[in-house]
């Protein structure tokens, strides 16, 4: 089949088919309007590049587009976002991009929106030597504030659910060679590859978080998710809240079939992009939350103190010379 690539098709049918993708006259200027009356919205940006991010062995371009949706969607959960309304566009590729990747591109978007909420609103296109997806996410702030800064001392650490997972999904499929004595279980190699390619978030985390409040009065608590991994995650809480992390290591929750040893921990403190949520509550709103929320579990405390994340009931003393991802 012959194939139609950007070179031939040019700017303006590419902008054309891709108004197939969003509502009606939406591509019609270059800003999009939003209507909005006493309310306060959250904007979130996120690139993701060809060869740092993602490439055509490891990842289908409708799974990136999910993907590209959800990194931005999971910054705004974990701020308090009660709405999400919808995205903006940066496409950037070569002249020689077949269309079909477009369109599946695109395609992987409007799942995620149809799964998250939210429209594309808009966005632009550009020629450039590798592919670049670069999203403005926008919602609303819902009724509590999630920030980083917010944690405090005696304060309990929770997680919404299991990490490490995206980081085997990738070693998996860019058949990253493992030791020869370790035996993936279907169980784990399925849960890895659907964290790595359509992580599913938590959307209705906020409603949980309303709903066992047992102090009306507060309208913020400390909160990030793990794009960078649990242990960067956690840093930055205690960093910017000014507190010390304690981590009970036999408190983390793995999968069943996770493997035992360093190189393991590895992987799931420092793997990042599951996009899952760590905050902090006070005691009894913790253990609301804990029992109406099995998946969400209690892995330490701040308390006060020099800024730092330190383990208890950790036989890895190495654990801590390991390095967060970094975009540079």
């Amino acid at each position: 089949m012959h194939k139609e690539l950007l070179e031939d098709i040019g700017e303006k049918e590419l902008i054309k088919r891709l108004a197939e993708f969003m509502p009606k006259n939406q591509v019609s200027d270059d800003c999009a309007f939003i209507k909005a009356k006493n309310k306060n919205l959250l904007i979130n940006t996120d690139s993701l590049v060809e060869n740092i991010h993602f490439n055509d062995d490891t990842i289908s371009a409708l799974d990136i587009g999910w993907k590209a949706v959800a990194c931005n969607v999971s910054d705004l959960i974990s701020s308090g976002c009660s709405k999400i309304i919808g995205v903006n566009i940066g496409l950037v590729v070569p002249s020689k991009t077949d269309w079909l990747w477009i369109k599946d591109l695109y395609t992987g978007i409007n799942l995620a929106l149809d799964y998250f909420g939210g429209l594309i609103l808009g966005g632009d296109c550009s020629v450039g030597k590798e592919k670049v997806i670069s999203m403005t996410a926008l919602g609303k702030q819902g009724e509590i504030k999630l920030r980083r800064n917010s944690c405090k001392p005696n304060e309990i650490i929770l997680t919404t659910g299991i990490h490490g997972l995206s980081k085997l999904g990738l070693m998996i499929k860019s058949k990253t060679i493992f030791d020869s004595d370790i035996a993936l279980s279907h169980s784990l190699i399925n849960s890895s590859l659907q964290q790595f390619c359509r992580p599913k978030l938590k959307p209705k985390f906020l409603k949980k978080i309303l709903k066992t409040r047992t102090n009306k009065s507060i309208k913020m608590i400390g909160c990030t998710d793990s794009s960078d991994g649990l242990f960067q995650a956690l840093l930055d809480l205690a960093t910017e809240s000014n507190c010390k992390a304690i981590i009970d290591y036999a408190k983390v929750p793995k999968h069943k079939n996770w493997p035992k040893g360093n190189k393991w921990d590895e992987y799931y403190f420092f793997g990042g992009e599951d996009y899952e949520l760590v905050f902090s509550l006070p005691r009894k709103w913790a253990n609301n939350l804990l029992n109406e929320d099995k998946t969400i579990t209690e892995i330490g405390y701040f308390l006060e103190g020099d800024v730092s994340v330190d383990f208890k009931n950790c036989d890895n003393k190495n654990l801590f010379k390991n390095k967060s991802f970094s975009h540079f």
